[in-house]
């Protein structure tokens, strides 16, 4: 590489990925086919419009390459129609809002300091400015479960044209039924944002929303999909909301699509097609039991009581007196990666909130399984217990390195 300030960099990145671990549930590594094909020279092509109707000539590969992606993954989830432009999740997200409501329309979804996303809410993000959204939460934090009878009140209530199945950091499963039952009483469309969990229903690991009657799914493609970053929108079977929601994508919200990332794409749902693919997404989520294990015992509160996916939450300032920022920081500095995280009913601020999130699909990707879990889970107690001991702190760095380097990050995954 000519420039040798961003080449310095980018081996930087690569020695601190290799020497570290990874924690944060959102991020995995991917294979080097994939990066082969993110970084291959689609990435020079403008492709406005979708296969067969281009704005622009010279598609016959690019038209292709999305072809094949959108065959791949509507294997993966068993549905009719897919969209594999959306740059990211929060794109993908908005491009369903502007297909399928009005401005002020009404929108029901997870409440944002019960695991709920930015995307499904929040008053600093654009679809809080156009739509008005209403909220559901967990009956009980300590257990996870959702308030059903009381999603059903608020839903009576308002009225709302969407109803979104979806999280960002909720550890247990969701009854997609009940969300569905509750949609048809109030007529409503129903939308799972999976970003965190497709890989898994990819695999058949968890239930897939579409076979209680899910109307449309979105989701990133990294995390448990294990590609590059972007985004989709599936619809089960209903061709006029497919329609609608190309026609939000291009040239209602987004321009070109990246075709070295759509490339990219097919190739990672391509290796989700494969029996090795359902035992890793088998293995993030005994991983992740393992490590919940280690915290329940040694007494730490994490929401929901433990995990039922790839994830966990748990409440460090309650149990530990230590606060989520401060965790993220010494855990970082032992060569662990994880993200401070707001827990329900949280008194901290957002950037110094109670809890940490953490999870197992990147460790997973690795080949790490219960025992190391349980073994990393320990460090990361002994960090947080010990947070000002700067000797421990270190000696734990150098344990981290080891098993790293014992569990190198691989290339190849099929």
């Amino acid at each position: 590489m000519r420039d040798k300030k961003i080449e310095k960099l980018i081996k930087e990145e690569e020695k601190r990925q290799r020497e570290g671990l990874e924690l944060i549930p959102s991020e995995n590594y991917v294979s080097e086919d994939v990066l082969k094909a993110n970084g291959s020279v689609f990435t020079n092509k403008y492709s406005e419009g979708y296969p067969g109707r281009r704005y622009y000539g010279g598609q016959d590969f690019t038209d292709q390459v999305e072809r094949l992606a959108i065959e791949r993954i509507c294997k993966l989830f068993k549905c009719k129609f897919a969209n594999v432009q959306p740059h990211s999740g929060a794109p993908a997200n908005l491009a369903v809002y502007a297909a399928l409501l009005e401005p002020g329309d009404i929108v029901l979804g997870m409440d944002l300091s019960h695991g709920g996303h930015l995307t499904h809410g929040h008053p600093m993000t654009l679809p809080a400015k156009i739509y008005k959204f209403v909220t559901y939460k967990m009956k009980n934090p300590d257990t996870g479960e959702i308030d059903y009878e009381d999603m059903r009140k608020v839903a009576l209530a308002h009225k709302p044209k969407l109803i979104i199945a979806g999280f960002s950091a909720y550890p247990r499963t969701l009854n997609y039924k009940k969300f569905v039952d509750i949609a048809h009483e109030v007529g409503a469309i129903t939308m799972a944002d999976m970003a965190h969990i497709a890989g898994p229903i990819a695999a058949g690991v968890l239930r897939n929303p579409f076979d209680d009657g899910f109307d449309i799914i979105t989701s990133t493609t990294h995390k448990t999909l294990r590609g590059p970053r972007g985004g989709i929108i599936l619809t089960r079977e209903s061709e006029e909301i497919a329609k609608k929601i190309d026609k939000s994508i291009f040239p209602g919200t987004q321009g070109g699509p990246h075709m070295h990332t759509i490339a990219a794409k097919a190739v990672a749902f391509g290796e989700a097609m494969t029996p090795k693919y359902k035992v890793y997404a088998r293995q993030i989520l005994k991983n992740a039991k393992a490590m919940a294990e280690v915290f329940k015992k040694n007494k730490i509160r994490m929401i929901g009581g433990g995990t039922d996916n790839h994830l966990i939450l748990a409440d460090v300032y309650g149990s530990l007196g230590v606060t989520g920022k401060e965790a993220q920081t010494v855990l970082d500095e032992a060569g662990i990666t994880l993200n401070m995280n707001s827990i329900a009913g949280d008194t901290r601020k957002p950037l110094d909130p109670s809890g940490i999130r953490f999870g197992t699909p990147a460790i997973t990707t690795r080949g790490f399984k219960e025992k190391e879990c349980k073994k990393v889970a320990e460090l990361m107690i002994t960090v947080l217990k010990n947070k000002d001991d700067k000797k421990i702190k270190e000696q734990i760095h150098k344990e981290i390195k080891k098993l790293a380097k014992k569990f190198p990050i691989p290339k190849k995954f099929v």
